[in-house]
């Protein structure tokens, strides 16, 4: 076998390992659709709907048949079951983390204290989500187009439930749901009435600075922004937090850790800087040292649960749910 069959042989081996990756993820995730019910299925309506987002960014063939059509992904949606839809009734906008994710049943204890409080809920498996294949892992345009699906999943749930009072929409996230979170209220700040950033991405220049070159690569990548932060670095502060803040016009409340493991500290007090030297309002907390690092206030310790009290009465404040926490 000389050198370039071998070449060809690997790659035919990547290929075949990275097809069999996508389709493993599409199994957890279909395991993982039946975990919803089990876990929230006694206090929740629960579905899921396809939705149109904006077409992708990048295309491999822009003049070819399809090309230009809107982006379809999926979005669960989930109703208590004892609310009361005889009157207007608030929304939340749950949006899940990592670059490369989706809204799995792990944080089912967070959404079970939202819907115990009387909480409708919309949750976005946004373009770049994973367990739907290769085609939309790659669509994923992080900062940009994938915040639009977000924003038309909280659309669409206020279109097509007549329950939903369009002035108590509040809309929650952790790291990278928490950046959908804060672009969400900068670029369309009409349709929220508050909002809450946990542990948020915010300086995604200062993110690929102290991320490893396989972490910069994922950005870099052609179907992604396509070029690294050094080559463009306008393209990577538009799409940060910390970068937009002169557009905040909706109550805010921001979480961070300074043992966060994942998103340094830094990126989040430069965005409350950046806020504070707008003039901006808004609410926030810096915790020194919390058990749990990125995870802090999503785990299921006492003291995680007090601290997730905190955000829920922010909300409600705005909110008014019919069951609020004391």
């Amino acid at each position: 076998m000389d050198e370039q069959q071998l070449l060809q042989r690997l790659a035919n081996l990547e290929r075949a390992l990275d097809y069999q990756r996508h389709m493993n993820d599409t199994l957890l995730k279909a395991i993982d659709d039946v975990l919803w019910y089990q876990k929230l299925g006694d206090i929740a309506d629960i579905g899921k709907v396809k939705l149109a987002g904006p077409p992708p960014r990048y295309q491999k063939n822009p003049t070819g048949q399809g090309a230009g059509n809107p982006f379809l992904f999926w979005a669960y949606t989930m109703v208590p079951r004892n609310l009361d839809r005889s009157r207007p009734q608030p929304l939340i906008v749950y949006v899940h983390g990592g670059v490369h994710a989706n809204h799995d049943s792990g944080g089912a204890n967070k959404l079970r204290e939202l819907l115990e409080q009387g909480y409708t809920i919309v949750s976005p498996d946004y373009r770049g989500s994973t367990g739907y294949g290769r085609g939309y892992f790659d669509a994923i345009d992080y900062g940009g187009l994938e915040n639009e699906d977000t924003y038309t999943a909280a659309k669409w749930m206020l279109d097509t439930h007549d329950f939903l009072d369009a002035k108590r929409v509040g809309i929650i996230g952790w790291s990278h749901g928490g950046m959908h979170t804060l672009m969400n209220i900068f670029d369309h700040p009409e349709l929220y009435a508050c909002a809450f950033a946990g542990v948020p991405s915010s300086d995604l220049v200062a993110r690929m600075g102290y991320k490893s070159p396989e972490y910069q690569a994922i950005f870099s990548a052609e179907s992604h922004i396509g070029k690294s932060a050094a080559d463009n670095v306008n393209e990577y502060r538009r799409r940060s937090p910390a970068w937009n803040a002169h557009k905040l016009k909706t109550p805010l409340l921001i979480h961070t850790n300074t043992t966060d493991e994942d998103v340094n500290v830094l990126e989040v007090e430069h965005l409350i800087q950046a806020l504070k030297a707008e003039g901006k309002s808004f609410e926030y907390r810096i915790y020194q040292a919390e058990p749990g690092g990125h995870q802090f206030d999503r785990i299921d310790t006492v003291r995680s649960r007090e601290i997730r009290r905190e955000i829920w009465r922010f909300l409600a404040k705005h909110l008014s749910p019919d069951h609020p926490v004391e």
